[in-house]
């Protein structure tokens, strides 16, 4: 139930979140959704404006952050450059006036952690953005939190070095068994990383659940959109069971799905079908829905093709680019239109 007001901004709103120890769970959300001011009110770096933060049965919600068993890293990494790599990493366990045997077995430990043995005695600016990168993540587990929590750390750096950090901090996280709360804007990166996504937009939490059922059962047209591609159609409901099997009707034709929740016959709604669960027959298998190819792209990995059916709806599919079947395709061509039922998700429009 934490709240936190901004003067006249509500930036959290009654948000009430359960995290499992040794989980890796991410905040995912556009800019100003919420998900670092809920980081740092974890961390105590924001006091809420009500509500409470409970860390292993014990209420921090007024603890500054080193009574806190937590470790934060910023998303600009706030290393000390005039500190040698071992010095960054030392510098909390120094803090808290430990013996100098035991820093020093601590500092070996957690280089070895993040694959930087070797740099004791390098400065921050002679490293690379991966490796200061690595220096952040050890000057934070060095102090072995319960819960380490990440504000994008990895947003400063390019494509290839974001997916090598991508592999690092899944091989650190099951390495310590630390519970890392992470925060990205990217939902590639968050569906890659987590054991669970929280969801959020305006203050809230709109979807919490493993990736894959982010993915393929979002509750709302946000999740859908913001979570991958997808095409939307505008329909209707016609019959809803209490296992969510339902019948729509799209474009004067009837389809099954899956609903997100109970519908109540005639109620507007969207359909989610996800560009990639699409599948295309050429020739067209009779009897069926068929379309014709408005457009091909080749987008390296995959291509991107555009339908329009015969009753004018347009749909985008995505296909492997390396297949036979899908290099061959272009644009006029007759293809057939089909997907299952299971990947047609029903959301209230």
């Amino acid at each position: 139930e934490v709240t936190k007001r901004f003067e006249e901004v509500t930036a959290l709103n009654r948000v009430s979140l359960d995290v499992v120890r040794g989980e890796f769970l991410s905040l995912l959300g556009a800019s100003g959704c919420g998900k670092t001011t809920l980081l740092r009110i974890i961390g105590g770096f924001e006091d809420p404006t009500s509500g409470a933060v409970m860390i292993c049965d014990r209420n921090v919600t007024h603890d500054p952050p080193y009574r806190r068993r937590t470790n934060m890293i910023f998303q600009h990494l706030a290393l000390f450059p005039h500190l040698t790599v071992a010095g960054n990493i030392s510098f909390g366990l120094e803090m808290k006036k430990r013996g100098r045997e035991e820093i020093h077995e601590k500092v070996r430990a957690a280089l070895a952690l993040v694959r930087l043995k070797g740099f004791e005695d390098r400065q921050i600016d002679m490293l690379s953005g991966g490796q200061k990168q690595r220096v952040a993540i050890a000057r934070a587990l060095v102090n072995e939190p319960e819960v380490l929590l990440l504000d994008e750390p990895l947003g400063s750096l390019d494509l290839q070095l974001r997916l090598q950090m991508h592999e690092e901090l899944k091989r650190i996280h099951r390495q310590t068994k630390a519970t890392f709360i992470f925060v990205t804007h990217d939902q590639g990166e968050a569906i890659a990383l987590s054991d669970r996504i929280a969801v959020m937009k305006d203050g809230q939490i709109v979807q919490l659940g493993a990736p894959k059922d982010i993915y393929e059962r979002p509750r709302c047209r946000f999740v859908a959109e913001f979570v991958g591609h997808a095409n939307f159609i505008a329909g209707a409901i016609e019959s809803c069971d209490d296992n969510g099997d339902c019948r729509v009707v799209m474009n004067g034709r009837q389809f099954q799905g899956v609903a997100s929740e109970k519908l109540v016959p005639g109620s507007p709604v969207l359909a989610v079908l996800r560009h990639e669960k699409i599948e295309l027959q050429r020739p067209p298998a009779e009897p069926g829905m068929t379309a014709t190819i408005m457009d091909v792209a080749y987008l390296g990995p995959t291509i991107r093709i555009t339908v329009q059916l015969d009753d004018g709806l347009s749909l985008t599919v995505e296909k492997m680019s390396g297949l036979a079947d899908n290099v061959s395709l272009k644009m006029g061509d007759c293809v057939g239109v089909t997907w299952s039922p299971n990947n047609l998700v029903v959301v209230p429009a």
